[in-house]
């Protein structure tokens, strides 16, 4: 226990001692002394030693220890007093000393004496896992750093050293002096020095001395670990600890966005020049000279720098990232090439009309993408179209390279003498394919591969549920188009007249039918995702800053790359289109051209139905996420939404008056809800995902066939923009009324009901959808929407909710639904059964005349309640106007 001392606040030894060092010393001993036993075991049997427990003082007290104890079957005594310790010493049994406080003057007793000393939680973790007790060297309070490797820099201090060391120690955990690959943490108190530098560049996650700390409060939980990723990032060292930041170059939009992540990310920000700054961050692509000499211990550094650290979640090393003066002969050349306006302009621009021509004609004589220059990869034009050549110097080596990406263009061409319209076209059109296939690599090599990488420092940015909604089916997309671009190249360098490039589409019809739906029908949630990610998730932002900005991208967004697949395809058609204008009449691929034509507008076609179709589905999923208790059964294949009104209740069915209610209209039914006056907390989907709550609750879900009329009430001074469904359930044998008063000026209401009678006639089979609209007076039907928005209606219905809910409270006699059931029929029984007046049989007979276009009602759809209460008076003077 001599190097053990040294690590304890009662000894004045060294400040860090290497644990490991003990720990092999320990294993050395170990090792003697089993080779003595072996080598004496023929001579005498050692004695066996038992495992005795000594429950110190208050741990004695503790009823879960005893028990547990007894699940792991040990025995144990109880000690009031360190007076008690020569008593309790036996060769028959090692102690294992148990004791609740180890800053008390019992444990310093006991420490001195070098017994084995452990806390209550390891007791407790190890009959809960039903393990023996452990054997350790030190004082083990609990095992929450157990198998953890821990490394410190930057403590000038040596009683905080000593005491975060004593603390893991007691904890379980293990400490090295120098810094490895066995080493699982470095706990830092400075972002310098060559530990936390290779700490960096392994990716070991770089810990505040608060981590030790807070373990060590909850040190008496259970199933606690201090390497949990929830607990342990709260303490990790921001990437811009101790960093002082000043930008210079940026826009107001980017400074102001930067600054507000410099201090997400644990550093400050000053305004250029100040000497307090520690970095300054430059945007090279402006910035051509500093305006201060800036002093030694400042670094100038890209603004890359600032966004890789960000990616990493620690402080990258600058050395990488200088700024240095973009002063080369390439760039004076180039400056003094746009300077027209000297003396000599008419030369310098005679000179340049002279290079863009010569410039011109190296392009017409090969066919393929020019090789850059590495100085022209910063000078791409905003413009111009994406255009990446194949070559070593633009190559990106993130993970594995697709095959095509790295196959080079055969510059030896031979070229026609006479280049034809059609070679023309032709070229262009490979050229195209080429830049695209260009495109959908750079997607892929720059942006999917690294994330989808596995080990990446500070974890996952993205999760892999996001990344697959992100790029979709890509890498299909970009094997298909090489194998395009492939037979297009030998076709151009083979070139002849009458060489079919109508064949080579038509071979992959069918790959791109399989590809491109999946990708374009869900580019909008690719794009909310990338949004999404890039407010919430910061590694995520920089990574996109960091990529965007490199020439392979042109200057151009993830998103603005991926809305390349969806543009295509209709380019290509185009093309072919104007390829066949310049194919003569008697060549063969004239008629080809026509079917590839024909094929790719077959494939635009089934990816916009595939599209509408999946738009469609995806509404009806909104309607289920936004109805509370809606039906399972309204998701059908069949079933598509229509429209959405927002509408009053003006009677007393389907709810209260006065209530708020959302009629969905879909193309064989209609969903009733009304708005929620309470609302639950969001839903969380598998993946994390978190879903608003759902504003409204269901009603009633009627098939289009129960609507026998559709009433359109006359607009009056008290009566606006109302109207009326006449309403037969199937279990009713008489109609019901609901009246509605429109409250959004978006729709016209004469529209709504002629959109809503032709679905029911579609339903119904009937052609004459005119006939099922009435128009009514609103005295007729006792319908008015006077007073709806005033105070005292708003009040009324506030009134009465207030007493429904105190009377279900105060309610000792809880009727069974199934009684309420059978009492209301037996009531309608009643009512049914008396003999009716003639006045009620005319009525009756009007009414079954004006059902005469009853449909057969669909067994999957929800009907109305049979509780509906009739209003027979109403109905009787109005049904005279239906007729």
């Amino acid at each position: 226990m001599a190097e053990n001392s040294a690590l304890t606040p009662t000894t004045g030894s060294t400040s860090l001692a290497d644990s490991s060092i003990f720990d092999s010393k320990v294993t050395e001993t170990s090792k003697e002394n089993l080779f003595i036993g072996s080598t004496s075991y023929v001579e005498e049997e050692m004695p066996q030693i038992e495992t005795r427990v000594i429950l110190v003082q208050e741990a004695g007290k503790q009823e879960e220890l005893t028990k547990a104890l007894k699940e792991i079957k040990v025995p144990f005594v109880k000690m009031e007093s360190v007076e008690e310790l020569k008593s309790l010493d036996s060769p028959e049994f090692e102690n294992v000393f148990i004791v609740t406080d180890f800053q008390d003057s019992v444990f310093n007793e006991l420490y001195k004496t070098d017994c084995r000393v452990i806390g209550p939680p390891v007791v407790l973790n190890c009959a809960q896992k039903g393990e023996p007790l452990p054997f350790s060297c030190r004082p083990l309070y609990c095992t929450s750093m157990m198998n953890l490797v821990l490394c410190f820099t930057g403590f000038r201090k040596k009683e905080e050293l000593v005491r975060l060391v004593t603390l893991v120690h007691h904890m379980g955990g293990v400490i090295r002096k120098d810094f490895n690959s066995k080493v699982t943490h470095l706990v830092a108190n400075c972002t310098q020095g060559e530990k936390f530098r290779i700490a960096v560049s392994l990716g070991t996650p770089i810990m505040k001395p608060e981590w030790i700390y807070k373990a060590w409060e909850r040190r008496n939980e259970q199933d606690f670990c201090a390497s949990f990723d929830e607990f342990r990032n709260e303490f990790k060292v921001p990437p811009f600890q101790d960093c002082i930041l000043s930008f210079l170059g940026f826009s107001d939009e980017e400074k102001t966005n930067m600054e507000e992540m410099t201090e997400m990310q644990g550093g400050n920000y000053l305004p250029v020049g100040d000497e307090r700054c520690t970095h300054l961050i430059v945007e090279e692509n402006i910035v051509k000279e500093l305006p201060f000499e800036p002093s030694k211990k400042l670094y100038v550094v890209k603004q890359e720098w600032f966004w890789g650290s960000i990616q990493m979640d620690a402080r990258a090393g600058e050395t990488m990232y200088l700024y240095e003066k973009a002063n080369t002969p390439e760039l004076k050349k180039s400056v003094s090439l746009l300077s027209l306006n000297t003396p000599n302009s008419n030369r310098k621009r005679r000179r340049l009309k002279e290079t863009l021509a010569q410039l011109s004609r190296e392009t017409d004589m090969s066919p393929f993408p020019p090789r850059k220059r590495p100085s022209a990869e910063h000078s791409l034009s905003i413009g111009s179209l994406l255009d990446i050549s194949n070559t070593p110097e633009s190559s990106i080596n993130y993970g594995e390279t697709p095959k095509s990406c790295t196959k080079s263009s055969k510059n030896s061409t031979p070229v026609p003498s006479k280049q034809s319209a059609r070679w023309q076209v032709a070229r262009e059109l490979y050229q195209t394919e080429s830049n695209y296939v260009n495109i959908l690599a750079t997607i892929i090599q720059l942006f999917q591969v690294p994330l989808e990488e596995e080990g990446q420092r500070g974890g996952p940015i993205l999760a892999p549920e996001e990344i697959k909604t992100i790029f979709g089916s890509i890498p299909d997309i970009f094997d298909v188009h090489t194998k395009i671009k492939d037979d297009l190249e030998d076709l151009i360098v083979n070139w002849d007249e009458s060489k079919s490039i109508g064949d080579i589409f038509l071979k992959y019809s069918k790959d791109l039918v399989k590809t491109y739906p999946p990708f374009v029908n869900f580019f909008e949630m690719s794009k909310e995702t990338i949004i999404k990610c890039e407010k919430q998730k910061p590694r995520f932002h920089a990574f996109l800053k960091i990529n965007q900005a490199k020439p392979e991208c042109g200057r151009q967004s993830l998103v603005e790359l991926l809305i390349r697949p969806v543009q295509r395809l209709p380019s290509v058609a185009l093309l072919l289109n104007d390829l066949k204008k310049h194919t003569a009449e008697e060549n063969p691929d004239k008629s080809t051209l026509e079917k590839a034509i024909g094929s790719l507008k077959e494939v635009m076609t089934h990816i916009n139905e595939d599209k509408r179709k999946t738009e469609a589905q995806k509404q009806i999923f909104d309607v289920v996420y936004e109805v509370d208790g809606c039906p399972a059964n309204l998701l059908s294949s069949h079933r598509s939404l229509v429209q959405r009104v927002e509408t009053v209740s003006l009677g007393e069915h389907p709810c209260d008056r006065g209530e708020q209610v959302t009629l969905f209209l879909f193309n064989d039914c209609l969903e009733i809800a009304r708005k929620r006056h309470k609302v639950i907390g969001t839903f969380r989907s598998p993946h994390g995902q978190t879903r608003p709550p759902a504003s409204l609750k269901h009603i009633h879900l009627m098939p289009l066939s129960q609507i026998k009329k559709v009433l359109d009430i006359r607009e009056t001074e008290d009566c606006h923009n109302a109207f009326a469904l006449l309403v037969r359930p199937p279990t009713e044998q008489a109609n019901v009324l609901l009246s509605f008063q429109m409250t959004s000026e978006e729709l016209p209401k004469e529209n709504w009901l002629k959109m809503l009678c032709r679905h029911v006639a579609n339903t119904i089979c009937k052609a004459d959808a005119e006939n099922l609209i009435y128009t009514a007076d609103p005295e007729s039907f006792e319908v008015n929407t006077k007073d709806m928005d005033s105070t005292l209606s708003r009040a009324s219905r506030a009134i009465k909710k207030t007493s429904k809910k105190v009377t279900r409270a105060f309610s000792f006699s809880k009727t069974p639904k199934r009684a309420l059931r059978r009492a209301l029929m037996t009531s309608q029984s009643s009512v049914e059964g008396r003999s009716p007046s003639s006045n009620d049989k005319h009525v009756m007979s009007r009414l079954s005349s004006t059902s005469s276009l009853a449909g057969i009602p669909s067994p999957s759809l929800v009907s109305l309640p049979s509780f509906f209460e009739r209003r027979s008076h109403t109905l009787s003077r109005s049904t005279t106007h239906l007729i």
